[in-house]
């Protein structure tokens, strides 16, 4: 008796390999600014600015803090904050230089701004510059994940492809879910500008460039995320399953 593999419900090309690192993730996929979980869950991302608390004078600082748990205080949903840290990427700085130094008539500044340039990119790659990025994650889960078990959790973590019925369920819940969530975005930009701080909701082309250089790191440094524009999706693959 021969035994039948169980088939994925993704279709696949010939010649790709049996299984991807993105079916075991929690990311269904992105859309409309907005992360959706394979279970219906939401997620907004929100990037914010930093503050120098130590410079601050002694009133600022306690107008800060006053204004920090005035925030915690007008939330009843959980958030995640997330510290990003990588090194400084300073491509598309250099590459205005290089056409200011194209445009240059006289050739001794020409010279002079290249080699900026050059010394700029030097400094950045043998120093380790690393930049750090801040930023908060917003959810909003359907009830019926909400009431998912322990056990339940467990089971999806160990058989983590997806299925029809649970995008057919994310689909039709997804616009209702997504006011909810606006809601509680627009509660934490509040109570974070109220701190100081300048808050930008991340679009879906810079969620994607976000995890692209988390996972790839060194790859990312050479290789850029192409815009979701510029991507080549075959549309008709996309809709089968």
């Amino acid at each position: 008796m021969t035994e039948t593999q169980p088939q994925s419900t993704v279709k696949q090309k010939k010649g790709a390999p049996a299984a991807s690192t993105q079916i075991f993730l929690n990311v269904s996929e992105i859309k409309d600014n907005v992360l959706v979980l394979k279970n219906g869950g939401l997620r907004a991302v929100l990037q914010t600015s930093s503050i120098n608390f130590n410079l601050k004078s002694e009133q600022e600082q306690n107008a800060i803090i006053f204004g920090y748990q005035s925030f915690l205080n007008s939330i009843d949903f959980p958030i995640q904050i997330l510290v990003h840290s990588r090194k400084l990427d300073i491509d598309k700085y250099i590459d205005n230089v290089r056409v200011i130094a194209e445009n240059q008539e006289n050739p001794l500044l020409k010279k002079q701004t290249n080699e900026y340039c050059d010394y700029i990119q030097k400094l950045v790659e043998y120093a380790d510059i690393m930049e750090k990025e801040f930023y908060v994650i917003v959810p909003y889960d359907p009830g019926r994940s909400r009431s998912t078990s322990i056990f339940q959790s467990f089971f999806q973590r160990l058989s983590p492809k997806d299925s029809y019925s649970e995008i057919k369920k994310r689909h039709n819940e997804f616009n209702q879910l997504k006011k909810s969530l606006s809601q509680r975005v627009n509660i934490v930009i509040s109570g974070l500008e109220n701190c100081g701080l300048k808050v930008d909701q991340l679009e879906t082309s810079e969620i994607i460039e976000l995890f692209y250089n988390s996972y790839n790191p060194n790859l990312s440094r050479s290789s850029k995320a192409k815009k979701v524009d510029e991507l080549n999706i075959d549309k008709e693959e996309t809709e089968e399953i």
